[in-house]
């Protein structure tokens, strides 16, 4: 072990002390030296740094530093920053973390480090929109700042949330555990896209309007809670598609992505296909309750249509009944009718106007 691979770990040990919620964060990333860095980054999973960088600060400083990359990467600053001007974005994501880090007794932030305190309780995209459109250029410790970082990470963007939601969930136990839950730690946490809308209530609201029999299933027992797990053996069918033209930015893609997982937690035997969809199509992705946190990457970025993924549907149906799900801003071309009973879930923002199925909104 090095000199410095020793001073990270001690880094570990002691933040365990100050505060064992970010501690185990830092636990669920790789630190990797790099010599053509400046100071230190992240690609929203792994930290890298530059050895000279990191010798020359204190152990607070190296604790400071080591944290503000974790906590970058932990909130998804990279892939969520979408097509914002980079060091803009750069700098509300410093202003959130920096906060953070500041609130931690022992710590000291590398000189020039950026605080804001009137903004450090609002979200990266709520400080984001409040600064100018032009910034000074600034030495920070950016998340993703190489060219072709977010479009490497918004590639791995299922892992990378799925290993940061598991990272925050097993952070949070132990803090609790200890007795030591950090201020604000529900917002964080709800922070990383965790689905809005309660897909068990929606699914099964949908469910008992197609000509699925369930065998008989008395449906006059559902105001006692017999869900679609008590059905002996049967599966609930969603073709669900997910908007990636490129109206959508890296943001509301996160936003959608926990919704997919939402409707995967939903029941033990739930059958998915999912695709992704700009003017084209792109899967299906059969998916089951245990894939939620293995969501493939997606892919798209061009224009929008929804009538291929209805089209795969209509010639698909006479394989298994069930319902479509489209998650959108609901820009694009319409098809002349839906095959089966479809809930449109509509970002903030997004088109007022569906003329086809049922509709939900974001908010």
């Amino acid at each position: 072990m090095s000199d410095l691979d020793a001073r990270i770990s001690r880094a570990r040990l002691r933040l365990r002390a100050r505060d064992p919620f970010f501690a185990t964060l830092t636990l669920f990333a790789r630190v990797i030296p790099r010599e053509d860095i400046p100071t230190a980054q992240t690609d929203g999973l792994d930290i890298f740094y530059r050895p000279r960088f990191l010798a020359g600060l204190s152990d607070e400083g190296l604790e400071a530093v080591l944290l503000h990359e974790v906590l970058h990467a932990a909130l998804l600053h990279v892939t969520r920053r979408g097509p914002r001007e980079p060091v803009r974005w750069n700098v509300a994501a410093d202003v959130v973390v920096n906060g953070m880090i500041a609130a931690l007794p022992g710590l000291r932030l590398p000189s020039g480090a950026i605080r804001e305190p009137a903004l450090e309780s609002r979200s990266v995209e709520e400080i984001y929109a409040l600064l100018p459109e032009t910034l000074p250029a600034v030495s920070l410790c950016m998340p993703g700042d190489e060219a072709g970082a977010l479009n490497e990470a918004l590639a791995r963007l299922a892992e990378i949330e799925g290993h940061w939601r598991r990272a925050l969930r097993r952070a949070e136990a132990i803090a609790r555990q200890m007795g030591h839950a950090p201020a604000g730690l529900r917002r964080l946490i709800d922070e990383v896209a965790e689905p809005q809308i309660d897909w068990r209530a929606a699914l099964w609201r949908f469910l008992v309007r197609t000509p699925t029999d369930f065998r008989g299933f008395d449906r006059r027992f559902l105001h006692q809670g017999l869900y679609l797990e008590d059905l002996d053996g049967e599966s609930a069918r969603v073709y669900l598609a997910v908007d990636t033209s490129g109206s959508v930015d890296g943001a509301l893609l996160t936003s959608f992505l926990g919704e997919v997982r939402g409707v995967l937690s939903t029941y033990p035997h739930i059958k998915v296909d999912l695709f992704y969809a700009d003017a084209a199509l792109y899967g299906p992705y059969p998916l089951s309750h245990a894939d939620r946190d293995e969501i493939p990457a997606p892919s798209g970025g061009g224009g929008t249509s929804f009538v291929p993924f209805f089209d795969w549907v209509a010639r698909a149906r006479g394989l298994e009944e069930g319902v479509c799900v489209y998650l959108t801003d609901g820009y694009g071309r319409f098809p002349e009718s839906l095959p089966l009973p479809t809930l449109w879930v509509i970002s903030p923002g997004g088109a007022q106007h569906i003329p086809l199925g049922e509709v939900t909104r974001l908010v």
